[in-house]
């Protein structure tokens, strides 16, 4: 099992810090290939007020603390082309925001480094149309076909975190998991599955309640991997509190997800 796990955005060193040392048991887990997730930039939040994080230099020099004293593999996003290279100096994996899963240039900028490219599919996206998405990165590395057995070679994943239902909520299509995962190693991104873009003042919502559910849902129709924003405290979180989980309820939801998965 792939896991990516983490804050959503890094708030503070101490805070960084705990929270990674809260998930050292997933690295010691050989059965769970496990990165820490955290972002140095949210770039993309509703409104100009809102929290972002230290930015790209301070970012990664948290990023690479973590990395030295935990041992952990990293991952975090990218928004302008020009980090790419930066980034991966310190990341394993560069991930692609979901709103910009299709800017030829970011995509190209992260394939021309010789990290793991997560392209999160967008909310407005069919997801046969990630297809051409994984193809760019593909190309880029010297592979002309986007299939499962290509991406994987060639360090391609894509990340289901749901479809636009409407005005301000999203809806998981379990058939999408069986169509990415025809072109790529697919991850279920389950915290960000159960947000509420814009439904708050300002900010998203969300409803946690509902992320243990379509994970387990998620991994009984086959998935590669999964991702969680996790915080000790969400509700006091300063980016995707309401659907972060607890640490410690995410690791309860990690046992059921091995359960099933030793079912299957």
């Amino acid at each position: 099992m792939i896991l990516f796990a983490g804050p959503c955005v890094i708030e503070s060193e101490e805070s960084l810090m705990r929270i990674a040392s809260s998930l050292s048991n997933f690295r010691d887990d050989e059965s769970i290939d496990f990165y820490f997730k955290a972002s140095f930039d949210k770039a993309n939040r509703t409104s100009l007020e809102s929290f972002r994080g230290p930015g790209l230099e301070e970012g990664l020099r948290l990023l690479q603390r973590v990395k030295d004293e935990f041992g952990y593999k990293i991952i975090t996003d990218i928004h302008e082309s020009n980090q790419a290279r930066a980034i991966s100096e310190v990341a394993d994996v560069i991930q692609i925001p979901a709103f910009l899963c299709r800017q030829t240039d970011l995509l190209v900028a992260v394939a021309k480094t010789d990290v793991i490219v997560n392209i999160k599919k967008g909310q407005f996206m069919n997801p046969h149309d990630m297809y051409y998405s994984a193809l760019k990165v593909l190309k880029t590395r010297g592979c002309s076909e986007a299939t499962y057995e290509n991406s994987k070679k060639h360090k391609v994943l894509l990340t289901e975190r749901g479809s636009s239902f409407g005005y301000a909520n999203l809806v998981v299509d379990m058939r999408s998991l069986v169509i990415l995962r025809e072109f790529a190693p697919v991850i279920f991104d389950a915290t960000h599955s159960v947000q509420m873009p814009g439904n708050a003042n300002g900010k998203s919502g969300g409803d946690r309640s509902m992320v243990a559910p379509l994970s387990r849902a998620a991994c009984a129709v086959g998935v590669d991997g999964f991702f969680f924003e996790t915080h000790f405290d969400p509700e006091s979180a300063l980016s995707d509190g309401a659907n972060m989980l607890k640490i410690e309820d995410l690791k309860q939801t990690i046992l059921k997800l091995k359960q099933i998965e030793e079912v299957i």
